[in-house]
């Protein structure tokens, strides 16, 4: 009976043969030992309330529904150039240890090009050292954006391919061993119309390149059997969720299959959007329904990389989980439960103030086995029911107050692997949005469909 490589790899290293460092090292490896992911971005929001330009992480056990970390905040911060950083990149280099590049640029300046990457380096992305800016072009007037880097087993070197201006819009490489030192530049991928964004993924002796055509605004996918510049060919139609969309991120899950995500870049839609696939090498892309994926909070062109359980847990007891959840709704998923003006209502995300939407679930104020939502940026406020419909008011401490703030936790009336909220004070009612407002009306499992999932929402960072 034949058995996978990965499945050799876990065998090998369970029976102690060989110590985890030879079997880190051994190429393919630290895939074969993953069972969760980590994303490495930075965050914009509308109005830029929530733009930061330093490194932010996020771990995942599907690679679909993420948990930030360090209450999603920057976990390093460039010291040089530009003094912020775009695009980061997070890569498993062949040793099984970490390395960082990301676009040396702070804010939305496009213009000020520089020529340079940032670098760190990473043993399980809990600690970020030998902090470094590598020079990758000479070229005047022309930016270093959107860094990925890959294994080029012909060459026994790693390839740096980035957006450049050479004559039009192009991918560019580098080569390195140890980037720290690169080799000169050279045209890595120009097929004739402007490209940005390129990601790119090496599976058996197939190297994947996925791109934006700037000329179409579409997403494609480009193959090649070396991974040699100018060796590649399209092999996709074009791709678009939404109104726009760049920056592909190609992920070859855990167990199996592929994903491809993509950014909207615009600041009234999604952050996100994915498709999948079972076979990499056919034209046959499905997207996924925005249920089923909820991205980090203000996450904007990031990087997904495979960890291991032990380095799962070792990011999140070095940087922490969220003090505060979210509520999305099941049925309109692409829109959160938030307040405004004091009315509690579900809008579609992102929008400015992006706090709106953060509340610290904390135990119900007449029931502890209940929950009540405080307000991040109305400190001391909570959700509450008034005449049925639902507002933010300010605790006034009086029994009244605390039962109209308390619902009970139940098995989402819709899914049960999602949540609802009984009213504590008023049992045979849910809390449920109607015309993007929230109230709390009478529901049980014999009302419609499209009510019960009006009273279903998933509790997310």
């Amino acid at each position: 009976m034949a058995i996978s490589r990965r499945a050799l790899i876990k065998a090998v290293a369970a029976s102690g043969a060989l110590t985890a460092a030879t079997v880190a090292g051994l190429p393919g490896a630290a895939w074969a030992a993953n069972t969760a992911y980590a994303m490495s971005y930075f965050t914009e929001t509308p109005n830029f309330q929530g733009a930061d330009y330093g490194l932010h992480l996020a771990v995942s056990r599907d690679g679909l529904n993420w948990t930030p970390l360090n209450q999603n905040n920057p976990v390093v911060t460039p010291t040089q150039g530009q003094l912020g950083l775009r695009d980061p990149f997070v890569f498993r280099k062949q040793d099984g240890t970490f390395v960082v590049l990301a676009t040396d640029l702070k804010g939305t300046n496009f213009g000020l090009n520089s020529q340079y990457l940032h670098v760190w380096d990473s043993t399980n992305l809990t600690s970020f050292t030998g902090y470094r800016r590598i020079r990758m072009h000479t070229l005047a007037n022309s930016h270093t954006w959107a860094p990925t880097a890959f294994w080029d087993a012909n060459r026994g070197q790693y390839g740096i391919v980035y957006s450049c201006n050479s004559g039009g819009d192009v991918l560019m490489v580098n080569y390195t061993s140890d980037f720290v030192t690169v080799g000169p530049q050279q045209v890595f991928f120009s097929p004739g119309f402007g490209v940005l964004d390129g990601d790119i993924v090496v599976d058996g002796g197939t190297t994947y390149l996925y791109y934006k055509n700037l000329s179409t605004g579409l997403l494609h996918g480009a193959r090649s059997s070396t991974g040699a510049p100018n060796s590649f060919t399209t092999y996709t139609s074009g791709l678009r969720q939404g109104n726009a969309i760049e920056a592909p991120l190609l992920v070859k899950n855990n167990d199996g299959g592929w994903r491809l995500w993509g950014d909207s870049f615009s600041p009234v839609n999604a952050d996100y959007y994915i498709w999948s696939t079972s076979t990499i090498g056919g034209n046959s892309w499905t997207p996924l329904n925005q249920r089923d994926y909820t991205p980090p909070l203000n996450a904007k062109h990031g990087s997904i990389v495979g960890i291991s359980d032990a380095e799962y847990n070792a990011m999140v007891t070095r940087w922490g989980t969220p003090n505060w959840v979210r509520l999305k709704s099941s049925n309109l998923p692409d829109q959160v439960v938030r307040h405004s003006n004091g009315v509690g209502r579900i809008d579609p995300y992102p929008f400015d103030p992006y706090q709106d939407q953060m509340w610290r679930m904390v135990a119900g104020l007449a029931d502890p086995t209940g929950v009540s939502f405080e307000s991040v940026n109305r400190p001391g406020s909570f959700l509450r029911h008034y005449n049925y419909a639902i507002r933010l008011d300010p605790n006034d401490g009086t029994a009244t107050f605390r039962a109209d703030a308390t619902f009970q936790r139940t098995a989402g009336l819709a899914d049960s692997t999602w949540t609802s909220f009984r009213s504590h004070n008023f049992p045979d009612r849910y809390l449920r949005h109607a015309g993007q407002l929230l109230r709390i009306d009478p529901l049980s499992s014999a009302s419609s469909a499209s009510d019960r999932q009006d009273a279903t929402f998933r509790i997310t960072p």
